[in-house]
């Protein structure tokens, strides 16, 4: 997987120095893109849809203000990258409810039998008692495999070295949930033999499965496998339904396009990445964290800070205007404030996203002032009680000493902090009162804000 997003990191370099016109830069990266990501072992169609969708984004949207269109199409990859692997939410690893059953699956050689103990441990070590099972009677390593991990990280164990697969995954659960009172019980299953020769065990998944009534069912995916991920996947959550994703062997070196390929075909969410062999080698997995990271940005979070920073900027906006309809400002939006002029620039600056904010002409000398002491304003704000923050009314002589002492700042430094905050509120005051005016705005419409 390293690979493929490697090559989407050195594409981006060549499309941000590129001299060619916007339109066709961006065609080019989309050509260029299409053909790594196939080389990579990304399904067709995957790639089709993620590219369209890219292209659309970048020829249609229109960038931020302040934003130029080539930093913006950097913006739009990087969040369809994150969106192709799961989104921003980051995926529920703990059970939704006691006992929780958990059912692997996946083809033979996938790692499912590691990654049923690094899944154990996993759990073993945020407090649950979990069961180690397996059903695996044809593979002649498979029982004594599990057993080992099982005796390695002290946790339960059940298995037979024949029977009906089906029989002794019923048995399995039964002891680990009855005798040995497990929270969490760990079921492995068979992989299967080849990739045309699979009915009778994704058949034997599928009767497992509706016998023991899995909490979840988890897809372990090689991140080697190749286009083949696309069909398998879907094959899988045909016979059992798919809840989840872990992608194993995530070392670096795997091109792992097919994993990608097997998010798509079953809808599921990657839940964990196994990229070691060590058992304690499972990380939970954060699509934008792990993008972010994988594509080794340099530069380029440099970009995405700036965007960062926009959506703060949108949010101080918000909170802006709403100041504006109530005719006050409280100290968590002053805060709110002093942080993004940290990462937008000048205050000026900062009050001319607010629609009617220049009715704010405190002069140069009062703006270049709260910017200086934007970093000994924070720590105060951060020494401030909840209730001092809502109600700066209530800080007397005796408050104003022990905020000071806790922001490592002197008492005069706080009352010039209120004195601002006082101004600020003085002239939203005056501006609800209609003793001051703000071209182009009618402020009396904003009355409903809340």
């Amino acid at each position: 997987m390293a690979t493929v997003f490697g090559r989407v990191r050195d594409l981006i370099s060549f499309f941000l120095k590129s001299s060619g016109s916007y339109e066709e830069s961006v065609n080019l990266f989309i050509k260029e893109l299409q053909k790594e990501m196939i080389k990579a072992d990304v399904n067709v169609r995957v790639v089709v849809d993620f590219t369209s969708r890219v292209r659309e984004r970048a020829l249609k949207e229109e960038p931020p203000p302040g934003v130029l269109k080539r930093e913006w199409f950097v913006k739009v990859v990087y969040d369809e990258l994150t969106n192709l692997l799961g989104g921003d939410v980051t995926p529920e690893v703990y059970p939704k409810k006691l006992p929780w059953v958990m059912l692997l699956v996946g083809i033979q050689g996938s790692g499912k039998t590691t990654t049923a103990g690094k899944l154990a441990l996993f759990y073993k070590k945020r407090g649950y008692r979990v069961g180690l099972a397996t059903t695996d009677t044809y593979r002649a390593a498979a029982y004594e495999q599990l057993k080992q991990i099982a005796d390695a990280i002290g946790v339960p164990f059940y298995g037979e070295r024949q029977g009906n697969p089906v029989e002794i995954a019923e048995r399995a659960v039964k002891t680990l949930l009855t005798d040995y009172v497990c929270d969490i019980v760990i079921v492995d299953t068979a992989g299967r033999h080849g990739y045309g020769k699979e009915e009778d065990l994704l058949r034997e998944m599928k009767e497992i499965a509706d016998s023991i009534k899995p909490d979840e069912v988890v897809l372990v995916v090689d991140a080697s496998i190749g286009q083949k991920a696309y069909d398998l996947a879907s094959k899988f959550h045909k016979w059992t339904p798919v809840g989840s994703i872990v992608i194993t062997k995530l070392d670096g070196t795997a091109r792992g396009g097919g994993a990608l390929s097997a998010v798509v075909a079953t809808g599921a969410r990657i839940k964990f990445v196994g990229d070691g062999e060590r058992l304690e080698d499972l990380e939970v997995f954060n699509p934008r964290r792990f993008v972010a990271r994988i594509l080794g940005l340099g530069d380029i979070e440099s970009l995405l800070e700036k965007f960062k920073a926009l959506e703060e900027g949108e949010e101080l906006k918000k909170r802006m205007e709403r100041a504006i309809a109530l005719g006050r400002m409280t100290l968590r939006d002053i805060y709110h404030q002093l942080r993004t002029v940290r990462k937008l620039g000048p205050l000026r600056k900062v009050l001319e996203l607010v629609p009617g904010f220049s009715f704010l002409k405190l002069g140069d000398d009062v703006l270049r002032g709260s910017e200086k002491n934007i970093d000994k304003w924070l720590s105060i704000l951060d020494s401030m009680t909840y209730r001092e923050l809502d109600e700066p009314s209530i800080i007397d002589r005796s408050r104003v000493r022990r905020i000071a002492l806790g922001s490592g700042t002197t008492p005069g430094d706080v009352r010039e902090l209120l004195r601002y905050y006082e101004l600020i509120n003085k002239m939203l005051k005056d501006l609800k009162r209609g003793k001051l005016r703000i071209k182009g705005m009618d402020v009396s419409s904003l009355g409903g804000v809340s």
